[in-house]
C-alpha cells in the first residue's frame, strides 16, 4: 500500500513531534535536579554567608584589641625614650668624668665583696 504525500508529511510530523515530547520532558526532569541542587546549594551558602559574618565580627574585635595593645605599646616606648633620654642627660654624662676613677674602686669592691661572700660560703 504506496503512502501519498501527506501521510508521509504527517509520519515525519508525528516521529518529530514524539522526539520533541522526549527531549522535551528529559530537559524539564533535569532543570528540576538542577533546581533542587541549586536550592541545596543557596541553603549552603546562607550558612556559610552566616559563619562568614561571625568570622568577620571576631576579626574586627581582634583588629580592635590589636590596636589597643598597638597603642599601649607605643605609650610604652615612648616612656621609655623619655626615660633613657634622662638618664643619658642628667646622670650619666654629668657623671661620666667621674667614670675613670670609679670603674676601678667598683672593681675592686666587687672583688672583695665575692672574696668575703667565698669565704662566707666555706668555700
Amino acid at each position: 500500500m504506496p503512502l501519498t504525500l501527506n501521510q508521509f508529511l504527517l509520519l515525519v510530523l508525528t516521529f518529530a513531534a514524539v522526539v520533541v515530547a522526549v527531549y522535551l520532558v528529559r530537559f524539564l526532569a533535569q532543570l528540576r535536579r538542577v533546581t533542587e541542587e541549586g536550592e541545596k546549594t543557596m541553603v549552603e551558602v546562607r550558612k556559610l554567608a552566616e559563619n562568614l559574618n561571625e568570622l568577620d565580627g571576631m576579626v574586627k574585635d581582634r583588629i580592635v584589641s590589636l590596636g589597643e595593645l598597638m597603642e599601649a605599646s607605643k605609650r610604652t616606648a615612648v616612656n621609655l625614650s623619655a626615660a633613657s633620654f634622662f638618664l643619658t642627660t642628667k646622670v650619666l654624662r654629668p657623671s661620666s668624668r667621674f667614670w675613670p676613677v670609679m670603674l676601678p674602686l667598683i672593681t675592686f669592691f666587687w672583688k672583695k665583696f665575692r672574696k668575703r661572700k667565698e669565704k662566707k660560703n666555706g668555700g
